[in-house]
């Protein structure tokens, strides 16, 4: 019985799950086969699957010959820039709609989950238009900006769950004994509330250091985000397969790195703050 159980056991749930999870992973394993073949041996005989015919060649082109370099620090620019700012905003948002009640308030958090249901496409003309006028286009402050309006209203969800979860009397004892509200927030609040803060942080990080299509429109010339560089690594009459997919590779590695370091912290935070709406 108990080597049926077994035996069935691996074939409902063991090889099923195996080859999804093959079937998710090949395309990144192809891609940094791609990256570690050189051009000659690419265009002659395809991916090299063997070690032999591994070389850092492209990485060493993408760096040399391009400016992906700089194109990381605008994206490490505009993602930090965006995590500063959403959350600074989110919290505090975040607070009020958790500490105070006040007419429209319900209205309020309605319009911040629609917001999440329009496509972004639908923000970019408008948004192309105001930051032509205060002359932020192509900036990083811009697509801080940009990438902002994407973040905050999930950030406000997340944080409005985690803040409502912590006692009302706790904020008032601070306030009695002589605290401000602001104090009361910084002194008691916050601290209590710094793990759903770092996990919306990461969200919002990862987010911001992926996006494309504001990066593309709103910024490409003078900022360029890394998502940006790697479509302009693809030529007018040829495409340097082992150029792009060094690019792909290095351009994924800090937001990779960063969810395999938090990934449990960012997981159980935004399972925590699911559990009171």
């Amino acid at each position: 019985m108990r080597q049926q159980s077994t035996f069935r056991r691996i074939l409902t749930t063991d090889l099923p799950v195996l080859v999804i999870v093959l079937f998710a992973m090949a395309p990144f394993a192809w891609m940094i086969l791609t990256s570690l073949t050189p051009t000659a041996v690419l265009s002659a005989t395809g991916v090299s699957l063997s070690p032999r015919g591994w070389s850092l060649d492209n990485y060493v082109r993408l760096v040399e010959q391009t400016s992906f370099l700089k194109n990381m620090l605008d994206s490490l620019i505009i993602a930090s820039g965006t995590v500063v700012v959403g959350l600074i905003v989110s919290v505090t948002a975040a607070y009020a709609f958790s500490r105070f009640r006040f007419p429209g308030r319900k209205l309020l958090m309605l319009q911040f989950l629609l917001i999440n249901m329009f496509p972004i496409v639908l923000l970019i003309l408008p948004l192309f238009v105001l930051m032509r006028r205060f002359n932020i286009l192509d900036t990083h402050f811009g697509l801080i900006l940009a990438n902002a309006t994407v973040a905050i209203p999930f950030a406000v969800w997340m944080l409005t769950s985690y803040i409502g979860a912590i006692p009302k009397s706790l904020d008032e004892a601070a306030m009695t004994d002589g605290c401000s509200r602001l104090t009361a927030l910084r002194k008691i609040v916050l601290p209590l509330t710094m793990p759903g803060i770092i996990s919306t942080g990461i969200y919002i990080f990862i987010t911001a250091w992926n996006e494309y299509l504001y990066a593309l429109t709103l910024g490409g010339r003078n900022v360029r985000p890394v998502t940006v560089a790697i479509q302009t690594l693809i030529g007018e009459y040829q495409i340097e397969w082992g150029l792009l997919a060094a690019g792909a590779v290095v351009g994924a590695m800090p937001a990779t790195i960063l969810f395999l370091l938090v990934q449990r912290r960012l997981v159980g935070g935004l399972t925590q703050g699911a559990v009171k709406g």
